[in-house]
């Protein structure tokens, strides 16, 4: 093998993104050989520390995995999950006790040569994986049915074909700079290519879904081998649990910067079947004079994009993120009920956003998603339309603002994340796209001084019984009159309000 240097000052991305590849002195590189990249990943001191003593011992800790994969896409990334194979090591039982003085060692993945120690920097600490070269041996169904032998002796080729996809087995001595790549991740990283490493992939279908969030985040498509891959493995969909699909799709929502691609893997690898109510917006057409982008499954990958880069703009954290995300991925789902080819050629869908939040609600409880997420989505899916009740440049009342904002606020969401779905689905149209409907709501709102939460009743229960009035079924009645006069501004204070009650007789 050959060893190159790379100079990432003067070459550190391309016009594209993506990471350039030309070595100093050359082109071209070769990334099958071992290029030298100082400094590609900062290594913590007193994890670097740890490191020394494990070298010192004659073991050699090389970083790889999401970490190396990461530092390639963005060098300023600081990665929070350090993953290193060790090369030298005997015994877990050996590692664990040279890394004893440098913080708290979990001895749970031990039988599966995985040592998982936790060392304190500062106020904070640094979680860190060390697994001992191995190969794994399929014997049982599941993702825990597999016997592991480790291999001190085992070549980095040997050890890393264990891994899911090439862009993953990358890795990276932090001791020299180099950059170990037997299976072309870096080539596949720059080209945008998923591809499995080898036939271990076919050992946990999860791996498919993994597949599936990797290219909705990173922006990536399958290779046709992997494709094929996948589609022999998806009548294995059912042995995983609900809770390790979730983990993946999860990421598509909190990470992926374009969800389209993720729903471009499901329909090529033959698990969209395994979600049917996305299934089905396949062949459910709309109105061209509306969407000319094509059928329901098409706008939906457009708007989720449109929804993903508007959160990040707007700084949403994650688990907001995936809401809005989730909810316009879903947002026409009903279309597949209540669509209808009408006399004149025209395709309607009157009542599709009610209609989806059932669907929305059975398929996201299937997957494992959070009850707090599902129920934020399903109101978002249930409410996008709710603008089409305002005509065109007209303003909504601010009632009509205070009500939506109500609603939202019941089901853990606000007008904000609403704003977003409404806008994605405007504008991920393509060549149809439309200006934002849900502006005219959000300036009424601000005029009003409507803030993200709704106002508190001015009239309350204890209100009621100081008048006189008994407890009873009668309170609901009164309290809710009360509070849509309170947002169609007929008062403002609690003094209104008790004159408004005190008018009502």
């Amino acid at each position: 093998m050959t060893t190159s240097t790379f100079d990432t000052t003067q070459h550190p991305r391309g016009a594209d993104g993506r990471w350039v590849t030309t070595g100093a002195g050359e082109s071209d590189a070769d990334l099958s050989t071992h290029p030298v990249i100082l400094g590609l990943v900062d290594i913590p001191e007193p994890v670097d520390a740890a490191l020394d003593t494990l070298r010192a011992a004659g073991m050699r800790p090389v970083l790889v995995g999401g970490s190396v994969r990461d530092a390639l896409l963005d060098p300023d990334l600081k990665p929070k999950d350090l993953d290193f194979e060790l090369y030298g090591a005997r015994s877990p039982a050996e590692v664990a006790r040279l890394l004893g003085p440098h913080g708290r060692i979990d001895e749970v993945g031990v039988s599966f040569g995985v040592i998982k120690l936790t060392v304190p920097d500062g106020d904070g600490t640094h979680d860190i994986d060390l697994t001992l070269p191995r190969t794994d041996s399929k014997v049982g169904e599941g993702h825990r049915g597999f016997a592991v032998t480790t291999d001190p002796d085992l070549s980095f080729e040997e050890a890393s074909a264990r891994r899911d996809f090439t862009i993953n087995a990358i890795m990276w001595d932090p001791d020299t700079g180099e950059l170990i790549d037997p299976h072309g991740g870096a080539d596949d990283l720059q080209a945008g290519t998923l591809r499995h490493v080898s036939d271990a992939f076919d050992d946990d279908p999860l791996r498919v879904l993994r597949g599936v969030q990797f290219a909705a985040r990173f922006d990536m498509e399958m290779a046709a081998e992997t494709i094929q891959r996948c589609r022999t493995l998806a009548p294995t969909y059912d042995q995983l649990a609900a809770e390790r699909v979730w983990g993946e799709l999860d990421k598509v929502f909190t990470r992926g910067v374009r969800p389209s691609r993720a729903l471009e893997a499901l329909e090529q690898t033959g698990w969209l079947k395994h979600f049917p109510e996305l299934d089905a917006t396949r062949s459910t057409p709309q109105d061209p004079v509306w969407h000319p982008e094509g059928d329901v499954y098409t706008h939906l990958g457009l708007s989720a994009d449109e929804a993903a880069s508007r959160a990040d703009a707007d700084g949403l954290s994650p688990d907001r993120r995936a809401v809005v995300v989730a909810a316009t991925l879903l947002h026409d789902v009903g279309k597949v009920t209540h669509t209808q080819h009408q006399p004149d050629g025209r395709i309607t869908s009157h009542g599709h956003a009610e209609a989806g939040e059932q669907p929305t609600h059975e398929l996201l409880t299937r997957l494992g998603a959070p009850k707090t997420l599902t129920t934020s989505v399903t109101a978002l899916v249930r409410e996008h339309m709710n603008h089409q009740g305002v005509g065109k440049d007209a303003r909504p009342s601010i009632g009509a603002v205070r009500r939506l904002q109500r609603r939202l606020d019941a089901s853990g969401t606000n007008l904000s994340e609403w704003s977003i779905v409404v806008a994605a689905d405007a504008a991920g149209r393509g060549p149809g796209a439309k200006s934002d409907p849900s502006q005219v709501w959000l300036e009424v709102a601000a005029e009003h001084q409507v803030t993200q939460r709704p106002a508190p009743r001015l009239l309350t229960g204890r209100h009621l019984i100081g008048t006189g009035m008994k407890p009873g079924p009668g309170f609901k009645s009164v309290l809710a009159d009360a509070e849509l006069a309170q947002d169609n501004g007929e008062f403002d204070d609690e003094a209104g309000a008790l004159a408004w009650f005190a008018a009502r007789g």
